[in-house]
């Protein structure tokens, strides 16, 4: 799983803009030779080329001019794959003791049992990374046909896996089929909706169904094995479900990227007429094997060199690590406390996405408390300050998910209902909506002038599939050591110590701001930047 809005797609949240019309002029940068299969002569395709752009403020082509009802259904679309896709990644864990037993497997040192799923998470943090610029390249459309194609392939070798090794195999590759289809349906948003307030209840919504899609898998399908009791029918519904919907997102869901729309309008002029015209972003586009390289070392090397981004990247994945801890510790919790079956813990996970439900309607406020913060910025008058992103987060952190926490941890008794430990799974929900809305907007925002605000939620994104792959793992020996209280509690007060990183950032971001060579955040002047620094980043 990845954080919303990774890759390309956080660039152009927080950089759109269209020009209107074709011109003749050489493009920005000077085309390299032998670029993209243009002509090796770069400088007489550069003199020569007609550059296509949008015929008019109201070219019809434009995703931005498109009616508001198709804007909205192709952005429903988009938000039904993101909820529905994911639901493959943690459903698996309401079947973990009957998995265990057809194949061998035990627990009793080591979860075991959980490899499946963090298989699935590190195939996110790979795909990610490594084709995200792929699926840019060519579109939307044809992104995620393709990627959706073979997630409903690798869903069928999971159904009918006769090893533990070929279920950890495939689910690899199912989890980071669903990573490019999330990434590349979050780029809907920002094609069709062209300014940030237009986008703040897109964005939101997206986020939302997202969580959501992570956590619903043990609730929806814990009821398969009450009923059926064959885990392998947790897949054969997800292929019923998943190649019901096929036929509607093939129909539905267009292409919403205007650059491909007008890359395949300039190649059809190229074909009918002979004529030399070419798209500024063909002109101007650096090779794939350079765009591919630095897709895969610009966020490790922000990561590490930008205490800021690091921050936030261990604040907002061990937020979202909890989605999938929950997984493994509420079994031990519930079965061991109230003798629930294995099989029942996946409905009280039901919880965390209730809690992520009302978590929604503070992170539109949130947006609200964004866009005012405009009227105080002494730094750049008029334009919103940054760190107002992360003011609910505060709140979302310290009271939703360590609060949460400690409700969780010192209601694990069996003498209290277990409604009482099941409201701190809610609050937790509540925090983790919060604080990785909060995460992923600010990332954006203080990074978006540079132009590294892809790499960044990058960084971001592969963290939080890092530690949703391995911390549940240490969840086992945690419980059963330290005891159901002091287990969480440790957790807890993990959770407070990191939610002091918005305060932080809040204080002095501003002067944090101004000692990155990277952040250029809102255009803010009073940056230095450090030109060799970036230029180094650019080699990347």
């Amino acid at each position: 799983m990845t954080t919303p809005m990774a890759g390309h797609t956080a660039e152009r949240i927080a950089s759109n803009s269209s020009s209107q019309h074709i011109y003749d002029q050489a493009p920005p940068r000077p085309l390299q030779s032998g670029q993209d299969g243009l002509d090796s002569n770069s400088s007489s395709v550069e003199k020569n080329s007609t550059i296509l752009d949008w015929d008019g403020p109201n070219d019809p082509g434009n995703p931005y001019n498109w009616s508001l009802t198709r804007k909205r259904l192709v952005t429903g679309i988009a938000l039904l794959s993101t909820l529905l896709v994911p639901l493959n990644g943690t459903s698996i864990t309401v079947a973990a003791i009957e998995i265990n037993e057809e194949y061998g497997i035990s627990d009793a040192a080591f979860p075991h049992s959980y490899w499946p799923v963090a298989s699935w998470t590190l195939g996110g943090a790979l795909f990610v990374i490594l084709l995200l610029p792929l699926m840019e390249d060519i579109g939307i459309r044809i992104g995620f046909i393709v990627s959706y194609a073979f997630f409903l392939v690798m869903i069928i070798p999971q159904a009918l896996a006769n090893s533990f090794a070929t279920l950890i195999v495939t689910r690899f590759f199912s989890g980071g089929a669903v990573c490019l289809l999330a990434n590349t349906v979050a780029s809907v948003i920002p094609d069709i909706w062209a300014d940030d307030r237009a986008r703040s209840i897109p964005v939101g919504l997206y986020i939302l169904t997202y969580e959501m899609g992570n956590t619903l898998g043990p609730p929806m399908f814990a009821g398969v094995m009450q009923y059926i009791g064959n885990w392998r029918w947790i897949f054969y519904i997800q292929l019923i479900i998943y190649g019901a919907l096929a036929p509607l997102f093939y129909i539905m869901l267009k292409e919403t990227r205007g650059d491909v729309i007008l890359r395949r309008r300039a190649k059809q002029i190229r074909k009918s007429t002979g004529k030399s015209v070419y798209t500024a972003a063909e002109l101007n586009q650096p090779p794939l094997y350079s765009r591919l390289l630095k897709s895969t070392t610009r966020p490790a090397y922000l990561l590490f060199t930008e205490p800021v981004l690091l921050t936030s990247t261990l604040w907002s994945a061990f937020s979202f690590g909890t989605v999938f801890l929950f997984t493994q510790s509420t079994a031990l919790v519930f079965t061991s406390l109230y003798g629930w079956e294995e099989y029942s813990i996946g409905y009280v996970q039901g919880a965390v996405v209730i809690g992520e439900i009302i978590g929604w309607p503070p992170t539109l406020y949130s947006s609200y408390l964004y866009q005012k913060s405009a009227s105080r910025n002494t730094e750049m008058p008029g334009t919103p300050i940054p760190e107002a992103r992360l003011y609910l987060s505060v709140f979302g952190s310290f009271v939703g998910i360590a609060g949460g926490m400690f409700v969780y941890a010192w209601t694990a008794y069996p003498n209290l209902p277990s409604i009482a430990p099941t409201i701190g799974l809610g609050m937790v929900g509540f925090g983790i909506q919060v604080v990785v809305t909060g995460v992923a907007d600010y990332i954006t925002d203080i990074y978006a002038a540079s132009g590294y605000a892809g790499s960044a939620v990058s960084a971001v994104a592969a963290g939080e599939n890092v530690v949703a792959a391995f911390l549940p793992m240490a969840a086992q020996s945690m419980y059963t050591n330290l005891g159901f209280q002091w287990a969480s509690t440790l957790l807890a007060l993990l959770a407070v110590l990191l939610s002091f990183a918005p305060v932080i950032f809040i204080v002095f971001g501003r002067r944090l701001r101004a000692r990155s060579p990277f952040m250029r955040a809102g255009g803010q002047t009073g940056n230095v930047v450090d030109e060799r620094s970036v230029h180094e980043l650019d080699d990347r």
